[in-house]
């Protein structure tokens, strides 16, 4: 594979809690005690977190003496463009501080800006800028979670131009205001 992903152990960690195909291909969970590795959006039982590796190649997987589960079947590629969304998915994985234009992620894949999203919404059923948006709600939702920077500092940080764009993005994708979620967040640790 190309270039790999920037995620910390508990951000992936988080991705296999959600079941998170956007990751499917980017990284793979190896269980130790079982010595199976598994796709992010596998639904089989979750492991203990002492227990899992992550690996972010699947040869170095296989190298290190796991064995693909049966259910996710994380070797199999099912589809011939698989590979490119892997590359772009990884590109927005690490720019997506940035702000990014349709025609900078197409130039980054080599393809037209057309192909590219036409593509793209057939392999993972949104477009580009949609799952950068997943992607900046999700780094804000870990970064509501683990500091305590202000909603505006977390709203630039994660690559989101105005507040405003932030605000109604966060609602959208998880039902709530970015305080509302740090509030429940922090209800759910004190229970």
């Amino acid at each position: 594979m190309g270039a790999s992903i920037k995620l910390s152990f508990e951000e992936m960690w988080e991705k296999i809690l959600d079941c998170d195909s956007k990751y499917d291909g980017l990284f793979f969970t190896a269980v130790k005690t079982t010595k199976i590795y598994c796709r992010p959006s596998c639904r089989s039982r979750k492991p203990k977190k002492i227990n899992v590796e992550f690996y972010y190649d699947i040869h170095d997987v296989e190298r290190a003496g796991f064995r693909a589960c049966k259910r996710c079947q994380p070797e199999a590629d099912h589809s011939p463009n698989r590979e490119l969304v892997r590359k772009v998915v990884t590109f927005l994985v690490n720019q997506y501080k940035q702000k990014l234009e349709l025609q900078d992620i197409a130039n980054h894949a080599g393809i037209s800006a057309f192909y590219l999203e036409r593509l793209f919404k057939k392999e993972t059923s949104e477009t580009p800028r949609t799952y950068l948006e997943k992607i900046r709600v999700d780094k804000a939702a870990h970064l509501l979670k683990t500091t305590d920077r202000t909603n505006l500092e977390i709203c630039y940080e994660v690559g989101f131009q105005s507040p405003s764009n932030f605000y109604k993005v966060f609602r959208r994708l998880k039902n709530c205001s970015p305080s509302e979620y740090r509030n429940h967040t922090r209800n759910e640790v004190v229970q």
